[in-house]
């Protein structure tokens, strides 16, 4: 019996994110290169678009690649730069035949031109999806994305757009590249490592965490059912006592 049918309907999570984890140690068990693990991944990700939008889960955010992945060696990065475009041209009318809609978080402007190009072509193309939306955190990190947003608001509070009275927690998130989708209920790490590695910090403040052993290559459906049903049992209390929910 698969675990989906253990997870109740009416308790989905609108917004799972997930870091994704483990493919160059995947690789390496196997004895080959790290892009071999990469290449394999992308299968863990159709895995998880396509569950995600069978159970109704309306946002799914993928750390795709964070701005401390520009450290890794050239050929890796270059490597990951065109799987990511090849990808991009082969599932995009897949997602648009699902009615899946496609966005991007990070800073997208330091990417390669071409990979810009391709994406911006999919969020135009797919903007009027209504189903599922994947949204792919590209040269992402959280503390680029609150320094950036700080240094919007303080330009906008120079130029007397609002008073310091004004800023509150919603006026501050509005300026995150995450502006106008939910916060995460849940948020799954492959790999066996225990941090968000400078992942949406701001964004996971009343987040489920959910850690896995399982290494990105080798997620499927049942893992993601798996974090589902885990994050079900949990009693999201907001600060609150159990009587008073």
């Amino acid at each position: 019996m698969s675990l989906k049918d253990s997870i109740t309907k009416n308790n989905i999570p609108h917004h799972i994110a997930i870091i994704m984890d483990g493919n160059g140690r995947w690789a390496k068990q196997r004895g080959t290169q790290r892009i071999f693990g990469h290449r394999n991944g992308v299968k863990a990700v159709r895995e998880a678009i396509e569950a995600s939008a069978e159970l109704g889960v309306k946002y799914l955010t993928l750390y795709a690649f964070s701005t401390e992945n520009w450290n890794r060696p050239k050929i890796e990065v270059d490597a990951l730069m065109s799987l990511l475009i090849n990808t991009i041209k082969t599932e995009t009318e897949t997602l648009i035949k699902n009615n899946i809609a496609l966005k991007t978080i990070g800073d997208t402007q330091s990417l390669p031109k071409a990979v810009q190009k391709k994406l911006h072509e999919v969020v135009e193309h797919s903007s009027k999806c209504t189903g599922l939306t994947v949204i792919l955190a590209l040269s992402y990190s959280s503390r680029w994305e609150i320094t950036n947003a700080a240094k919007r608001l303080v330009q906008d509070f120079s130029d007397k757009k609002f008073a310091v009275e004004d800023i509150n927690e919603d006026r501050f998130s509005s300026y995150l590249t995450t502006d106008g989708i939910p916060d995460p209920e849940l948020m799954i790490r492959t790999s066996g490592e225990y941090r968000i590695s400078n992942f949406m910090m701001w964004q996971l403040a009343y987040t489920e965490l959910y850690f896995t052993a399982t290494l990105w290559p080798d997620f499927d459906k049942e893992e993601l059912y798996k974090a589902i049903v885990d994050y079900q049992k949990r009693e999201r209390r907001y600060g609150k006592i159990s009587e008073q929910l």
